[in-house]
C-alpha cells in the first residue's frame, strides 16, 4: 500500500492527491470555492455539495495526471477519503467517488478521519519529527491539543469548549464587514494596526488545556459597537494577538505538562503568521523542535488525507465499502482497535 490517491470534500474544497510513501507528495489538487461563498459571508452547504459533483471528476483526474500516471489506476494501491467530519453533502460525493473507484480499479478503500488527516501535514513535509510531539490544530470548526506519540497513538490533551478559534475569526471579521474567509481577511488588516491599542481578555490562561473563544469574540463585537470610530485595523490587530497569544500559551502548557520534544501546528488557522512566529519563538525558548507546515498543508488539502490513509493501511485492514459518511465524526474514536 504504497501510492495512496488521496480525496477530500468535506466542507468547500474539491481536493485529490497522490502521496508516496507516507510523505512524498507526487501531486496535490485543491478547487476552492471560496468566491462561490463570500457574498453569504460562509458555506453554504448546497452550494458546496453542487459545486463537489462538477469538480470531483477534474480534480481527480488532474492529481492522476500531475502524478504521472494513468486515469484507470494503473500506479495506485488504495484510495484514501474523508468520511467526517464535516457537512454531509459534501462527504458524501467524495465519499461515493471513492468507493466507485475501488470497485472500478478493484482497488482497496480506506475512511479516514478529516481531523486525523492534518495531524500528518508535518509528516508531509518533514518524516523525521521528533516525536511524542504536540500537535495544535486549529481550524474553522475544531481547537484542539494533541499528544501524538508516533502515528496513530495519540491523547487529546484539551480543546475549546465553545467557538473554534477559526470560526471566531470567521464571526469577528463579518461583523467588522472585512469579507470571508475571516482568517485571511483579519491577517490582512491587522497588519496595519496597533495590537496592543485594545486590551481584549485572553480566555482561561492559567486554567488547563481547554480553551474558549466565545467571549473574546463577543469582547471585540461589543467594543466596535462601542467605538463605532475606532480604527477596524486596530481592533483586528488586538483580537488577532489574543488569539495567538491563548494559543502558544496553552500549547506551552502541553509541553511542559507532558515533556513532549516537539510542537506541530495544523488546520486553516495554522496559515496565520503571527501565530507561526511566536509559536516558533516559544519553541526556541524552550529549545524544541517546531515543525509549521506550509500554509498550503494547513488549509483543507487531499495530500494529508492520503498520507492518514497511508498509515492506516500500514496498521489495519482496508475499510468495507458500506462506511458511511458522519457529519459530527468524533476524533476519540478515530483509532480505536488498532
Amino acid at each position: 500500500m504504497n501510492r495512496i490517491l488521496g480525496i477530500e470534500t468535506s466542507c468547500d474544497e474539491t481536493a485529490a492527491a497522490v502521496v508516496e510513501g507516507g510523505n512524498r507528495i507526487l501531486s496535490s489538487i485543491v478547487s476552492s470555492q471560496v468566491l462561490l461563498h463570500a457574498d453569504f459571508g460562509g458555506v453554504v452547504p448546497e452550494i458546496a455539495s453542487r459545486s463537489h459533483l462538477e469538480a470531483i471528476t477534474y480534480v481527480i483526474d488532474e492529481a492522476l495526471t500531475k502524478a504521472g500516471l494513468a486515469k484507470n489506476g494503473d500506479g495506485i494501491d488504495a484510495i484514501a477519503v474523508t468520511n467526517g467530519p464535516g457537512l454531509i453533502g459534501a462527504l458524501m460525493v467524495g465519499l461515493a467517488a471513492a468507493k466507485a473507484l475501488s470497485l472500478a480499479w478493484d482497488k482497496p478503500f480506506v475512511a479516514v478521519n478529516h481531523l486525523e488527516g492534518h495531524l500528518y501535514a508535518s509528516l508531509l513535509e518533514d518524516a523525521n519529527i521528533e516525536m511524542p510531539a504536540i500537535v495544535e490544530l486549529v481550524s474553522g470548526g475544531h481547537t484542539l491539543l494533541i499528544l501524538m506519540s508516533a502515528p496513530g497513538q495519540y491523547q487529546i490533551l484539551g480543546s475549546t469548549v465553545d467557538d473554534a478559534a477559526g470560526e471566531a475569526f470567521d464571526k469577528v471579521a463579518r461583523f467588522l464587514h472585512l469579507g470571508y474567509p475571516g482568517g485571511p481577511a483579519i491577517e490582512k488588516i491587522a497588519a496595519e494596526g496597533n495590537d496592543k491599542s485594545v486590551q481584549f481578555p485572553r480566555p482561561m490562561l492559567g486554567q488547563g488545556l481547554d480553551m474558549s473563544f466565545s467571549g473574546l469574540k463577543t469582547a471585540v463585537v461589543n467594543f466596535a459597537k462601542k467605538n463605532p470610530t475606532f480604527p477596524v485595523a486596530d481592533i483586528a490587530a488586538s483580537f488577532q494577538r489574543c488569539v495567538a497569544d491563548v494559543l502558544v500559551s496553552k500549547a506551552v502548557a502541553a509541553l511542559e505538562l507532558t515533556g513532549a520534544k516537539s510542537i506541530c501546528l495544523a488546520g486553516g488557522v495554522g496559515a496565520n503568521t503571527l501565530l507561526r512566529e511566536e509559536l516558533k519563538k516559544a519553541a526556541s525558548h524552550l529549545h524544541i523542535k517546531c515543525y509549521l507546515p506550509s500554509k498550503s498543508m494547513c488549509t483543507d488539502n487531499a495530500a494529508m488525507i492520503a498520507a492518514a490513509g497511508y498509515y492506516r493501511l500500514q496498521a489495519g485492514p482496508p475499510s468495507l465499502l458500506n462506511v458511511s459518511a458522519v457529519a459530527n465524526l468524533s476524533l476519540s474514536g478515530t483509532f480505536e482497535g488498532n
